[in-house]
């Protein structure tokens, strides 16, 4: 099994920053995409930003220019540096990995358990 574990979520001042991190742990043999989605109250999951295991990334237009994706392989850590934060950013960020747990076996998806951003006008 693997799991996935969030942190660095909370309150924030519209223009604030706020940096969060997602660590990878348990079976795993490779990681291919990291990244992150948000869904906010009523609203449906969606994509904020992923990267690739060749370090590609890829950003939804509403937060290019402000959210930094990054990854450390080694750590099996995959980072989301938010920066000019706006109320609309609220939302519970969950962060995913698609994990290849042996050589032989099929890529999966895993999803941690969500962490609440919330950005006060």
């Amino acid at each position: 099994q693997v799991q996935l574990v969030e942190s660095g979520g909370g309150l924030v001042q519209a223009g604030g920053s706020l940096r969060l991190s997602c660590v990878a742990s348990g079976s795993i043999f490779s990681i291919n995409s990291m990244g992150w989605y948000r869904q906010a109250p009523g609203k449906q999951r969606d994509l904020v930003a992923n990267i690739g295991s060749n370090g590609r990334t890829n950003y939804v237009d509403s937060v290019k220019g402000r959210f930094t994706i990054s990854r450390d392989n080694a750590k099996n850590t995959v980072y989301l540096q938010m920066v000019s934060l706006k109320p609309e950013d609220t939302a519970v960020y969950y962060c995913y990995a698609t994990v290849r747990s042996s050589a032989g076996s099929r890529a999966a998806n895993y999803w941690g358990q969500g962490t609440q951003v919330t950005v006060s006008s």
